[in-house]
């Protein structure tokens, strides 16, 4: 499934506009610990934190991550959507919680596999 068709089914706000909706969406992730997302994510993955500070770009790009999640309608400053932006890195944002957002995510990416 690719990350156009989970935001769509989601109704995710692209921060970074439609930034990588046509890269294919291998699993996701969920974790606030930056080593703990550098030791198990998987290439090609979809991160769902509440961190929003610039570090999360430098782990997003060191594990080929394609998008990050942020739950809660958290903010993100301005100056990480446009250092994503310059990364590749799609950020995206949604009003449930990070629970929720896994579940759903799990979900269509179970039955679009």
């Amino acid at each position: 499934m690719t990350l156009g068709e989970i935001a769509k089914e989601l109704g995710l706000e692209p921060l970074t506009g439609e930034m990588n909706f046509n890269k294919e969406i291998k699993s996701g992730y969920v974790s606030d610990l930056l080593s703990d997302v550098i030791a198990n994510i998987e290439q090609d993955s979809i991160w769902v934190t509440i961190q929003r500070h610039i570090n999360i770009l430098g782990v997003a790009k060191l594990k080929d991550v394609v998008a990050i999640i942020i739950p809660h309608n958290l903010t993100v400053d301005e100056d990480v959507v446009k250092k994503a932006k310059e990364e590749g890195i799609a950020i995206l944002r949604d009003k449930r919680t990070a629970f929720e957002v896994a579940g759903l995510l799990y979900n269509i990416l179970k039955k679009g596999h």
